[in-house]
C-alpha cells in the first residue's frame, strides 16, 4: 500500500506532521529556542538586505526588542512565532521525506528547499517593511494575502520540483520465463 504514492504520502505524510505538531507545540514551542533563533536570523538578514538597498534603520535593540525590523521614521514590523517559517519548514520537509523519491537527493534537498524559503521569508519581512514604510494601510492586504499566496506557491513549485526531477530510483525486476 506504501508503494503507492498518493497512499505513502497521506499516512506517511500524516503521521510525519502530526509527530512534528505534536513535539512542537508540546516542547519545542515552550522549552526551546527553535522560534526565537529563527526570528533573529530573520531580523537580522531582513535589515542587512534593507541596509543594502540604502535603507536607514530605526534601532530596536535598546529596547530588547529583537523581533522588529523598522526603516527609520516610520513604523516597523514585528516577527512573531506564526510567521518565522518553521510550520512551512516542516510541511516542506515532510512532503519530500513522504513522497517517493531519490534518498541520496533528499539529504540536500531539504536543507537547500529549507534556507531557500527562509531567505524568501526574509525577503518578504523585507517587502512589509518598505510597504509599511510607504502606506501603513497596505500591510494587512499585503501580509494576509499578497505574501502568502506566493511564499506557499514557492513552496508548491520545490515540490513540483521534487516529484520531477528526482524520482523514486526504479528497481528492475527481472522478467518471468
Amino acid at each position: 500500500m506504501l508503494r503507492n504514492p498518493f497512499y505513502r504520502i497521506l499516512i506517511v505524510g500524516t503521521t510525519l506532521f502530526l509527530a512534528w505538531y505534536f513535539v512542537y507545540e508540546w516542547y519545542l514551542r515552550d522549552h526551546s529556542m527553535a522560534d526565537e533563533w529563527v526570528i533573529h536570523h530573520l531580523t537580522v538578514s531582513s535589515e542587512q538586505i534593507l541596509k543594502g538597498l540604502g535603507y536607514e534603520l530605526t534601532d530596536y535593540a535598546f529596547t530588547g526588542l529583537h523581533n522588529r525590523v523598522g526603516i527609520a521614521n516610520a513604523p516597523g514590523v514585528m516577527i512573531g512565532a506564526a510567521c518565522d517559517g518553521l510550520v512551512l519548514f516542516a510541511l516542506f520537509a515532510v512532503f519530500v521525506i513522504a513522497y517517493p523519491g531519490s534518498s541520496r537527493h533528499r539529504w540536500w534537498f531539504i536543507p537547500t528547499g529549507i534556507l531557500l524559503i527562509h531567505y524568501l521569508n526574509a525577503l518578504r519581512v523585507v517587502a512589509l517593511t518598505i510597504i509599511i514604510s510607504w502606506k501603513k494601510e497596505w500591510l494587512s492586504f499585503n501580509h494576509d494575502y499578497t505574501f502568502t499566496i506566493l511564499v506557499y506557491s514557492i513552496v508548491f513549485g520545490l515540490w513540483w520540483i521534487w516529484v520531477k526531477k528526482f524520482p523514486a530510483e526504479k528497481t528492475i525486476v527481472p522478467e518471468a520465463k
